[in-house]
């Protein structure tokens, strides 16, 4: 702990005192993009300043220099350039150019990060978690039993493992309902049920969900992956309302739920038909799976080219080195895009297929981004399948949607113009 301290303090005496800068680059030049985004965090752990280039050399990173944090970069393979204080004034000159989409983000504050995730060990792993290990930016994981309890409000930015918010455990039922590992999971969650005070899981999962709103209406962040995101708003949606069948929660489906849905409470999806079949792997029309057909060779997104000055939020979101990414497959590939409200935005869709892959809008004071698939480097990630090695992939475009946002509630003061 005090040698900890002695390097704030040294840190922060060196900013002060030195006029050159240390550059991040986040272009092609940069050897490792992922720990890259460790490196800025850990820079906000000391309390210094950073500053998000947006769209400059492909939202590249700079700070005052001091010796440690160049020392950082060294450790971790990150490259960096140490730039004179006048070659960092032209940098920002260029920048500030209102013929020029790039933009200054000031990044103040590191966030506290929570990722929700079961205890129990299933037969996947979860890009996010990969993401936030691989670049060393530390996490807390929370699940049913903390959020109902109300442990969210200490936290900035929350993830959502990948998970069935509708209580209908993935729909893995017709497949794996004989194998240990779901066995398991159904106890676990039945036995929190239980214990939380609710009747069923399904319930459960809908209180969790009510306590995730209300963390984003009072100003939380939150990004979810793979099938929580439609799952989420399908729970929001079904608000007293039974759309499990007889082997997920012990009695019928109710046979008006799918008219009972209230999409003014989803998030970002509207006019979705429920998939009510046990036995089809699917739990909505929200997902683009069942009549997808293209080759992974050809599957890609393309991201949007927001104004940097003048909508930086979805700008600091889709900050990347390339802007045609290869697609990749999940429980829920993509959004099904006249699903998707007339108001949310779309960052990266494949406009051939007519199909969102990432998007993003507004609740409360807070915000919400879903990304869909389940592994930017794993087209067809399947049950078993090993956990994805970052090592072999440290540019991934992919990653570093992800990593996109964890770093955006550092940029929190900084407001959207209109």
């Amino acid at each position: 702990m005090k040698r900890y301290i002695l390097i704030l303090l040294f840190i922060s005496l060196m900013v002060r005192a030195q006029g050159a800068y240390l550059l991040i680059p986040m272009d092609q030049t940069q050897k490792n993009h992922l720990k890259a985004y460790g490196i800025a965090f850990w820079i906000l752990q000391q309390d210094v300043e950073i500053s998000w280039l947006l769209n400059y050399r492909g939202g590249s990173f700079m700070v005052k220099y001091v010796k440690p944090i160049e020392n950082e970069c060294f450790i971790r393979g990150v490259s960096c350039e140490v730039i004179a204080d006048v070659q960092s004034t032209s940098i920002l000159q260029e920048i500030s150019d209102p013929e020029v989409n790039m933009d200054e983000v000031k990044l103040n504050k590191a966030p506290k990060i929570a990722v929700y995730s079961p205890k129990n060990k299933l037969p996947w792993d979860d890009a996010v978690t990969l993401a936030l290990t691989y670049a060393e930016i530390p996490y807390e994981t929370v699940y049913d039993e903390e959020l109902i309890s109300g442990v969210l409000p200490m936290y900035d930015w929350l993830h959502l493992h990948h998970e069935d918010f509708t209580g209908q455990y993935g729909k893995f039922w017709a497949a794996y309902h004989n194998s240990s590992w779901y066995k398991e999971d159904v106890r676990i969650n039945e036995e929190m049920a239980a214990k939380l005070g609710f009747s069923k899981v399904s319930e459960m999962k809908r209180g969790v969900a009510n306590k995730i709103r209300d963390f984003v209406a009072g100003g939380g962040y939150l990004f979810s992956m793979c099938s929580a995101p439609d799952s989420y708003d399908i729970s929001l949606a079904a608000e007293g309302v039974d759309i499990c069948d007889v082997m997920f929660d012990g009695d019928a489906i109710d046979p008006k739920a799918q008219s009972k849905l209230n999409f003014d409470n989803c998030f970002a999806f509207r006019n979705f038909n429920l998939v009510t079949n046990p036995y089809e792997y699917e739990i909505s029309s929200i997902d683009v799976n069942t009549q997808r057909k293209v080759s992974p060779t050809n599957d890609f997104f393309t991201l949007f080219d927001f104004s940097a000055k003048w909508d930086p939020v979805p700008t600091m979101l889709c900050q990347n080195h390339l802007q045609v990414i290869h697609g990749f497959r999940g429980q829920t590939t993509a959004f099904e895009k006249k699903c998707v409200k007339p108001e949310v935005i779309i960052m990266g869709e494949n406009k051939a297929l007519d199909e969102a892959r990432y998007i993003h809008g507004d609740f409360g004071k807070g915000t919400w981004t879903f990304y869909g698939g389940h592994d930017p480097e794993d087209y067809e990630h399947r049950v078993g399948d090993p956990p994805t090695d970052l090592n072999l992939f440290p540019n991934s475009p992919g990653y570093r949607l992800i990593l996109n946002n964890v770093l955006f509630p550092a940029a929190k003061k900084k407001k959207q113009k209109t």
